[in-house]
């Protein structure tokens, strides 16, 4: 393949994409484009040590890519992340022991709550409007309530 008067071979293309690959994922953190990085940066050295045809370096690289995804997933499954904030992420785990007002009337164990700035769905104990419970779970959207004098357990 040539760029203008520069030719570049199979292998330089690959370890291109790898750097692409690498600065993107600087860009955009996710931890992921990082093992595409890999594959790619592998698939290269591949093709630069007299490897097989482009068609068969695709093969290589897609083989690579599930490799390198499922080693890292299972390296950070064994090494997670410290966090000053481990609940940063999961709004619902954040709700679990605040006190909120009842905004709908929990009748037949169902009605509303306000929580922050909006209203949840709750499920818990009849409750009229504006009394105060404490949020225990929360479950598919729906934020489980008991009186806030309660302990939590």
């Amino acid at each position: 393949m040539t760029i203008g008067d520069i030719t570049l071979d199979a292998h330089w293309w690959w370890l291109i994409i790898a750097v692409i690959l690498g600065v993107a994922e600087l860009l955009v953190p996710g931890v992921f484009l990082i093992w595409l990085s890999a594959a790619a940066a592998i698939t290269g050295l591949v093709a630069l040590l007299g490897g097989p045809p482009v068609a068969y370096q695709f093969i290589i690289f897609a083989a690579l890519a599930l490799i390198t995804t499922w080693m890292g997933r299972r390296w950070y499954l064994a090494h997670p992340v410290q966090s000053n904030d481990p609940l940063l992420n999961d709004r619902a785990a954040r709700l679990v022991g605040q006190t909120v007002t009842v905004s709908v009337a929990i009748e037949g164990g169902e009605g509303r709550v306000r929580v922050g700035d909006g209203e949840w769905p709750a499920r818990g104990p009849d409750s009229p409007v504006g009394a105060r419970l404490r949020i225990v779970e929360v479950k598919h959207g729906c934020v489980i309530v008991e009186p806030a004098s309660k302990a939590l357990t």
